[in-house]
């Protein structure tokens, strides 16, 4: 097939720091390409892929230090793209809404998956208007918010089983990685570890509207505690080392995670996840296997005196199993067949395709793990 694949700008494909759409973006297009596919990159000229890139802007947005507005390049990306629509099967966006309006003119197949939360009031409002548009959810709690969108699958992240090694002996500390924002609560991790006396190591981006956050909240917890060490953002070899080497990953959240790449990160490192229970938590953690699911401090504190209950080659196996790219890029592929399956399809009496009526019955295989 031959495939595009629309990328955020924000960040590099793969992102050299933080970056998990970016970096679920590289997988998968990784992938796609490994198993034949003819893959045009529309991201950022400093991305490194296997695929045709197409880049949209020099460099990727947050780095370089844009502090324009980000419509521009997104809109100049859409029309990029819109230059070139004759070289695709299927257009896959991981961006945002700029190019709604057009879902209802665009002569080539296309699936948009959404990477973030879906709680804001207006996104009903926007969905109700683009309700033709076809959806890719990233876990079943993520679509909750809008259970009557045009909803094709579920299809969770995936990695390759080569990018982490697990480590059958970890050391004796904790591992926190994410951005540092209320709804992280680093706040909870750094009262686990006191309250253990455990070290506590912590990865972790500081963007710019959640520095006073840091400031007034977290910072007073780290500076000057023997057991906090705040080490910043990593690459894929500093999670490696972080998060094979630690006795657990706090996943604190105090949100509706829409799935948590780091998650299945430590899990490919053979690494159990202690996860508050909120969001996507119960769909990537089963409990006694891969991790522990929590609602308090005490019962986080109390996870983390039973891991050795946990064997981390099951942790790993587990992950294998239900979080390896080959399977994700598998249900893609999926995905893109029905869609120009059904764009060839003559149009119904009604003179719409049946891509755009409801919803039809998802295969259970699109959303399985």
């Amino acid at each position: 097939m031959r495939i595009a694949q629309i990328s955020p700008l924000c960040e590099s494909i793969p992102p050299r720091r933080y970056g998990g759409t970016e970096r679920v973006v590289h997988y998968l297009t990784e992938e796609l390409v490994r198993r034949g596919h003819a893959v045009v990159l529309f991201a950022s000229g400093d991305s490194r892929t296997s695929a045709e890139l197409f880049p949209c802007v020099p460099e990727a947005l947050r780095l370089a230090g844009y502090s324009g507005d980000p419509t521009v390049p997104e809109l100049i990306q859409l029309d990029q793209l819109m230059d070139q629509l004759d070289r695709f099967d299927v257009l896959h966006f991981h961006t945002g809404a700029s190019h709604y309006p057009l879902v209802r003119q665009l002569p080539v197949p296309h699936l948009n998956t959404l990477h973030g939360p879906l709680t804001a009031p207006d996104r009903a409002q926007l969905y109700r208007r683009f309700h033709q548009l076809p959806l890719v959810s990233i876990s079943e709690a993520q679509r909750q918010p809008l259970p009557e969108a045009h909803w094709l699958a579920t299809v969770y992240h995936g990695l390759p089983l080569d990018l982490y090694q697990p480590v059958r002996e970890p050391d004796d500390f904790l591992a926190f990685v994410g951005r540092i924002s209320p709804e992280k609560r680093l706040d909870r991790a750094i009262a686990v570890a006191g309250q253990l006396g455990l070290p506590l190591k912590v990865a972790a981006k500081i963007d710019s509207c959640d520095a006073p956050y840091y400031r007034d909240h977290i910072a007073g917890l780290i500076e000057g505690n023997p057991l906090v060490e705040f080490i910043g953002e990593v690459d894929d070899a500093g999670k490696q080392e972080l998060l094979g080497n630690a006795l657990a990953l706090l996943f604190p959240i105090d949100w509706a995670e829409p799935f948590g790449l780091v998650m299945i990160e430590a899990n490919a490192c053979g690494t159990p996840v202690i996860a508050w229970r909120n969001g996507s938590t119960p769909e990537v953690i089963r409990p006694g296997l891969n991790g522990v699911l929590v609602d308090s401090i005490a019962e986080a504190v109390a996870a983390v005196r039973q891991l050795d209950q946990l064997d981390r080659r099951a942790v790993r196996r587990d992950f294998e199993q239900r979080f390896s790219v080959t399977r994700q890029a598998e249900q893609y592929e999926q995905l893109y067949r029905r869609l120009i399956d059904v764009h060839d399809d003559p149009p119904a009496q009604d003179g719409h395709r049946s891509l755009h009526s409801p919803c039809p019955p998802r295969d259970p295989l699109l959303h399985a793990a």
